[in-house]
């Protein structure tokens, strides 16, 4: 099992965040969801005082939301692909990063889930080929220079 430490942690949260961007007045994503903070889906994960569009937080609720958003988003990816923790840290963050933007989802429809033969890939030590098809999906497309980043991480 490789270790994801401490420097790992601050490594994913800054990723995300950098990713993601602060937002405090809610708005609504590409997929249409009512988001705040750090991407915080308040449709799935409702906020108090978030109900529409415009409505704000503090930026320490956006740190309080998206601290508890990444401890859920590692733990079902860990949950859903166990072996998810032998890949190195750098590997796992990708598989965190996506569960965090997309969600956990389920196999073949939706969320981090629906990429069953780029996980397949991963599973098996392909790297560049799930990087390929990382980038060939439509989430590239919807998140572009992300997938981008996030590709050439789990390749290299």
């Amino acid at each position: 099992m490789t270790a994801f430490g401490d420097s790992d942690t601050q490594k994913i949260e800054q990723q995300i965040k950098k990713s993601e961007g602060l937002r405090l007045a809610a708005y609504r994503c590409p997929a249409g969801a009512l988001t705040v903070g750090y991407g915080h889906n308040c449709d799935a994960s409702p906020v108090d005082g978030v109900s529409r569009v415009g409505d704000r937080i503090t930026s320490e609720e956006a740190d309080r939301l998206f601290k508890t958003d990444l401890s859920v988003a590692v733990w079902e990816a860990r949950k859903a692909l166990p072996w998810v923790t032998e890949l190195s840290a750098a590997r796992q963050a990708v598989l965190y990063d996506m569960a965090f933007n997309m969600g956990i989802g389920r196999p073949g429809v939706s969320g981090l889930l629906s990429f069953r033969n780029t996980l397949e890939l991963i599973k098996n030590g392909d790297y560049a080929a799930a990087s390929r098809g990382m980038l060939a999906s439509k989430w590239a497309v919807q998140v572009k220079n992300r997938a981008v980043l996030l590709a050439r991480q789990m390749d290299t």
